[in-house]
């Protein structure tokens, strides 16, 4: 695919993708929740506050399930808050779960959602207020796109902004260590300080191919 940065690409392509079959069929990049559980809801544990929703973010959502199985399994209440630039598939996820009525583990958690630029995630939460930010191939799109590597740069800049203190963005991706924990270092720097720290986890390989958990967190730049 090409212009993977570009809103209109993506309204083509699950368009396309629908019309194709005649029945809903979440679609998964890399791979689904089973793969990943185990680096997510350990990070769903504590809340910052006895009576918050733990707020989570699936950026660059698409048509995955991996936001709803989050709503699913979290024994602690969540909102899962699941953004996309392209309208098309906020409205296939929001017609697909209403008509599968979808219930969560623990029935304060919600669930929904939204049109949303990931560059600009400032327009709609304000600084550190989310607990988690789960980015499943968002950024590799970006950064392997003609126009791309400003957006995935103020993309990341704007999840350090909206994360607490206490939260995580983790991303789900196919680069190798030594070029992705270099850019992540590189870009989470504030006044040439480190606005961030970063770590990595293998998730394992499938259909030939090494996937990797990159872990930011934010640091207090004084």
């Amino acid at each position: 695919m090409e212009n993977m940065d570009k809103k209109a690409t993506w309204d083509r392509f699950y368009t396309e993708n629908s019309s194709c079959t005649h029945t809903f069929k979440n679609f998964e990049w890399f791979f689904g929740f089973e793969s990943v559980r185990d680096f997510i809801m350990p990070l769903l544990q504590t809340r910052s506050h006895p009576d918050a929703l733990l707020q989570v973010l699936d950026v660059g959502c698409g048509t995955s399930a991996l936001g709803p199985c989050v709503y699913q399994h979290s024994p602690l209440p969540v909102l899962v808050s699941c953004v996309d630039i392209s309208p098309v598939a906020v409205r296939l996820m929001q017609e697909h779960v209403q008509a599968q009525a979808i219930q969560p583990h623990n029935t304060s958690s919600q669930l929904e959602f939204l049109e949303l630029d990931c560059t600009h995630l400032l327009k709609r939460y304000a600084l550190s207020t989310v607990d988690l930010i789960i980015d499943k191939g968002t950024i590799d799109a970006l950064l392997r796109s003609k126009e791309g590597k400003g957006k995935a740069n103020l993309m990341l800049k704007q999840c350090l902004k909206v994360l607490r203190s206490s939260g995580s963005l983790l991303q789900f991706s196919d680069e190798d260590p030594d070029a992705r924990l270099l850019w992540l270092e590189t870009e989470a720097q504030e006044a040439g300080l480190m606005a961030a720290d970063v770590g990595v986890q293998e998730v394992g390989e499938l259909r030939g191919v090494n996937y990797f958990c990159y872990q930011v967190t934010p640091r207090c730049v004084v």
